[in-house]
């Protein structure tokens, strides 16, 4: 009897410790993201896996590549030193906030342009690249420019805000939103749109992929991508924009954009340079 006592005495103060902790654990939003990047020594990044030059899967070895997945390899050393890990989680345009507002990640650095209705839900840094919105249409397209697309469907992204956009320069555009830049891409190929929209360093890296395919009429918006980050996080985002300026200054910033877009055709990597 008394031995069934002390058992049940045991498991009555394990379960109040479990309780305390689990009443003391700091809700998300309360946390400090850059502390716990800290002490776990790692970055939690969401990047596209879908989008060749900034963000795709080599299949040849599983791994994420492109100009975002590098510049957060090298904001990551920046903030946490050179032994710091960046940790890649594949988001999409419409998962990339939930998932962090959930807390799988720390950061968004997935061609995600600053705007203001985005500023209400989560902050942003400063901007690490500066796209602009375009077309790719099929060669010999009779679509030259965004307002040939009125009485024409534009193909876009769940999620993003290019279809948007285009309203404001073609009005009586039809729209076909699909969840993912491939999908979209397979669209365009079988006939469902007359054109694919979004930034024009995303369609770059699709027309070199698919021949027979180019960008069209030139940039119509200015898309300043910035990396998303949880509200509340002012130690986190000074971080960043540190980081930010450092590869910047010491010419890292400059050296991913040449290896990444230097031999583009029709995309002029000069333009982003800093």
């Amino acid at each position: 009897m008394k031995r069934l006592k002390y058992f049940l005495v045991l498991v009555m103060s394990a379960l109040l410790v479990v309780v305390s902790v689990g009443c003391g654990a700091k809700p998300l939003s309360q946390q400090d993201v850059l502390q716990n990047a800290k002490e776990a020594n790692t970055i939690m990044w969401g990047v596209k896996a879908d989008t060749k030059l900034m963000g795709l899967i080599d299949v040849k070895d599983g791994q994420t590549k492109g100009f975002e997945v590098d510049i957060a390899k090298a904001l990551t050393k920046k903030i946490l030193g050179k032994n710091g890990k960046a940790k890649f989680v594949t988001v999409t345009s419409q998962s990339r906030i939930p998932l962090l507002k959930n807390g799988n990640i720390d950061a968004i650095i997935a061609t995600m342009t600053i705007n203001a209705e985005r500023e209400k839900v989560i902050d942003f840094s400063n901007s690490y690249f500066d796209a602009g919105q375009s077309l790719l249409v099929k060669d010999g397209s009779p679509v030259k420019k965004v307002s040939d697309l009125n009485n024409r469907t534009v193909i876009g992204v769940v999620g993003s805000n290019s279809v948007e956009n285009v309203k404001k320069y073609a009005p009586k555009a039809r729209v076909l939103q699909l969840q993912d830049y491939a999908q979209a891409l397979v669209a365009l190929k079988s006939g469902q749109g007359d054109a694919l929209t979004t930034d024009n360093v995303i369609l770059a890296g699709m027309a070199v992929e698919n021949p027979g395919y180019k960008v069209q009429g030139g940039a119509f918006t200015t898309e300043p991508y910035g990396i998303g980050i949880n509200k509340n996080q002012p130690a986190f985002k000074k971080a960043l924009n540190k980081a930010i300026k450092e590869i910047e200054d010491d010419g890292t910033y400059n050296k991913l954009i040449k290896k990444w877009f230097g031999d583009v055709p029709g995309f002029d990597y000069k333009e982003v340079l800093r």
